[in-house]
C-alpha cells in the first residue's frame, strides 16, 4: 500500500491512463532519489499486482502498464571460496566425526546444506566411493565421488552413528531430539559454531563454492564442474571463472611461453 499510495501521488496522469513510459519515468526518479534495484523491483511488483487486480478482480478492462523490462538487473556476487589456510584451520576445530563428515561432503563433493540434511542412507554408495543425490535444487537427480578423506570422515561417522528408525544419514547427536534427522537450521547452526571458533568467516555455501574453484584452479573442465555442482546452466558454473586466478595466470603464461618461442624479439 505504501508503494501504490507514493507512485499514485508521483504519476501526472490518472491511474486509468498510465503507460509504459510513465513507469520508466517512474523507475528512473526512484533511482535518483538513490534506491536500490531490489526496492525498486519491489515496487514495480505492487504497481504491476495492482493493475492485475483491477483487471482480474474488478473487471476493468486496463492494460498492465508494467513490463518485464521495467525491472532492473540485479548485480550478482561473485561466489566467495577460502584459502587453504583458512580450510586448514576450520577442519582444525572440527573434532566430531559427524560434523566432519557433513562438511567435507560439501567441501569434496560440493553438496548443498539441503542435499546434506537430506541424504539418505541408500544413497552411499562407500565401496565405489561415490553417492546419489536425490532431487536437488530444480528437482534434479545426480552422481558425486568421495574424496579419500571425505569417504574416510563418511565411514568413521557410520561406525558410531547407531541405529535410527529415519533413513537419513546424519542424525542429531544429543538432546530431546536425539537419534532424529538433522535439520538444514541445525547444519548451519554447527558451522556458525566452527566459524566462531575457528575464526574463519565461513558459511556452509562457501565450501561448495570452495570445491569449485580448486577443481577450475586444478585444470577441471567447466562441464565437469558443471556436472558435479548440478548447475542446470554453464553461465553459472562459468561465474567462478573470475575468481580463479590460478588458471588464468597458468594459462596466460603457458600461452605466452608459445608466444615468445615464435616472437622475432628477443
Amino acid at each position: 500500500m505504501h508503494c501504490l499510495k507514493h507512485f499514485i501521488l508521483w504519476l501526472s496522469v490518472p491511474v486509468e491512463e498510465t503507460k509504459p513510459q510513465e513507469i520508466s519515468a517512474y523507475v528512473e526518479y526512484l533511482w535518483r532519489r538513490g534506491l536500490s534495484p531490489k526496492t525498486i523491483n519491489s515496487c514495480l511488483d505492487s504497481i504491476r499486482g495492482f493493475y492485475h487486480y483491477l483487471r482480474e478482480e474488478e473487471n476493468i478492462p486496463l492494460p498492465n502498464p508494467v513490463r518485464s523490462l521495467h525491472a532492473v538487473r540485479l548485480s550478482r556476487p561473485l561466489p566467495r571460496c577460502l584459502r587453504d589456510g583458512d580450510v586448514a584451520k576450520l577442519f582444525a576445530t572440527i573434532a566430531s566425526h559427524r560434523d566432519r563428515a557433513m562438511f567435507l561432503l560439501m567441501l569434496r563433493c560440493g553438496l548443498r546444506v539441503e542435499e546434506v540434511a537430506n541424504l539418505t542412507v541408500s544413497a552411499l554408495d562407500v565401496r565405489r566411493r561415490k553417492l546419489f543425490v536425490h532431487n536437488g535444487k530444480g528437482q534434479k537427480d545426480r552422481v558425486v565421488y568421495l574424496s579419500n578423506d571425505a569417504s574416510t570422515a563418511l565411514v568413521e561417522y557410520l561406525r558410531v552413528r547407531g541405529r535410527a528408525h529415519t533413513t537419513k544419514v546424519f542424525l542429531v547427536g544429543k538432546g530431546t531430539y536425539t537419534g532424529q534427522a538433522i535439520s538444514v537450521r541445525g547444519i548451519q547452526k554447527r558451522m556458525e559454531y566452527y566459524a566462531k571458533k575457528s575464526g574463519v568467516t565461513v558459511s556452509c555455501h562457501h565450501l561448495r563454492h570452495t570445491m569449485a574453484t580448486q577443481l577450475l584452479n586444478a585444470d577441471a573442465d567447466l562441464v565437469t564442474i558443471q556436472d558435479l555442482l548440478g548447475h542446470s546452466k554453464i553461465k553459472t558454473t562459468q561465474r567462478y571463472c573470475k575468481v580463479s586466478n590460478l588458471k588464468v595466470q597458468r594459462d596466460y603464461h603457458k600461452a605466452m611461453e608459445v608466444i615468445m618461442h615464435k616472437s622475432y624479439f628477443t
